[in-house]
């Protein structure tokens, strides 16, 4: 087994280390060697013996381009479970089982990919697995807080359908988001520190609708990622995070308490509702400033000979005002976005500035907005403008950086529960 790679890292290109415990959910980490490899990243698979019992060496051989192995007698001479670790940007494992949380929480090193935890010296990330009674049992609880303790990331299990005909908490959180939170660990933008611990967070994420008829709505570009970028990023840093999402497509967030919605009025009621027990709570979320006066209950026709027909619009409810001048706690920290362009009359700057002082919320988070920045990209820049005057500004970079810049002024501001 040559631990040299075939493709050595270029710019933006990861080394990663994919580790597989022995549960039933192996199978699902062939889909995130794809999601990984798809990005162009360089990924070794690491798996235990008994997760080569659920899939086989060749298949993940041929995923990953590599030769696999779980021993580290393989090719002793090239020192395997140093130089792995040595050499790799970030390490993810999936499903981390109770088994391989506990071996990695008490240095057990009976194994390639055990052996290999304790010398990377790279971020961590673990996705357990497994059923709710394991999950909550003290032992596993005490094992996540020691890993936590030590600056790994342990991506909270999502709820839903386990082995056999059981449901709850403890299914492996979907691909798609187990890729986010390694991608959001080795970009550096996650927190030395869960700084958020003990606190409940709300944010709104993605794009409302207001029909016309069956068929049209008033709607945005939305994509809901940097509201989801927020809540991933909230979770990392210990928070509950409640999750409000208009019409968003994007997989769960694990750890987060998700509520669909679609428009303004399901948003509105959606956000008071969580804002009465929260901390702080994040208005990332496209909102309608208008909507029709009167919604056709059958399709309009388009019919030769006749006019378009003239739609009569009234405003949307302003929910970040309601929610800045009516806080629903004591102290609570109210953050808003706003998508902006300049024009002749003022800056985007100019634009948020009146807003921050208009909406009467505690921070601003403001962005140009256009065909080819903001929505529906993964990338986002801002200036992040607070209710005292100050202005940070967030250079071009992934949205998972601009939201944990938001939550770094979050925590200087909220007040944290006696006790």
């Amino acid at each position: 087994m040559s631990l040299t790679s075939d493709a050595p890292g270029g710019p933006g290109r990861l080394r990663v280390l994919l580790g597989v415990s022995g549960g039933i959910a192996a199978y699902k980490a062939c889909e995130v060697l794809r999601r990984l490899s798809e990005r162009g990243h360089d990924v070794r698979v690491l798996p235990t013996e008994s997760a080569l019992r659920f899939v086989g060496e060749p298949t993940w051989a041929a995923l990953s381009g590599h030769p696999v192995s779980t021993s580290v007698f393989d090719d002793v001479h090239q020192v395997p479970h140093v130089a792995l670790g040595q050499d790799a940007d970030v390490v993810v494992v999936v499903p981390a089982t109770a088994d391989l949380l506990a071996r990695a929480a008490t240095g057990r090193a009976d194994d390639l990919l055990t052996s290999t935890l304790l010398t990377a010296r790279c971020p961590v990330v673990f996705a357990p697995a497994m059923h709710t009674e394991m999950w909550e049992h003290p032992a596993v609880v005490a094992n996540v807080a020691t890993l936590r303790a030590r600056g790994n990331v342990v991506i909270e299990p999502a709820v839903g359908r386990l082995t056999g005909a059981d449901s709850g908490k403890g299914r492996l959180p979907e691909p798609e988001s187990i890729v986010d939170a390694a991608l959001d660990a080795v970009s550096g933008a996650g927190p030395g520190s869960p700084d958020l611990a003990g606190l409940h967070v709300a944010v709104s994420a993605g794009g409302t609708r207001e029909y016309l008829d069956p068929v049209r709505f008033i709607g945005n570009r939305s994509s809901g990622r940097q509201g989801y970028a927020l809540a991933r990023a909230a979770v990392s840093r210990g928070a509950r995070v409640t999750l409000v999402a208009a019409n968003v497509t994007l997989a769960d967030v694990a750890g987060a308490d998700m509520v669909r919605v679609e428009s303004v009025a399901e948003l509105r009621e959606a956000m008071l509702k969580s804002a009465s027990t929260a901390d702080a709570v994040v208005m990332a979320a496209a909102v309608s400033d208008f909507r029709p006066r009167a919604t056709q209950g059958t399709k309009i026709k388009k019919t030769a000979g006749t006019d378009a027909p003239s739609i009569e619009l009234e405003r949307t409810e302003d929910i970040l005002a309601e929610l800045s001048q009516t806080r629903r706690k004591p102290g609570q920290v109210v953050v808003g976005f706003a998508a902006e362009t300049g024009d002749s009359t003022g800056s985007v700057l100019d634009y948020g500035r009146s807003k921050l002082a208009a909406k009467g919320c505690d921070l601003l988070v403001v962005n140009e907005v256009g065909r080819d920045r903001g929505f529906e990209s993964e990338e986002n820049e801002a200036v992040i403008l607070g209710s005292d005057g100050s202005s940070t500004e967030v250079p071009y970079g992934p949205k998972s950086v601009l939201a944990h810049a938001v939550w770094d002024r979050v925590v200087t501001l909220v007040e944290r529960p006696a006790g």
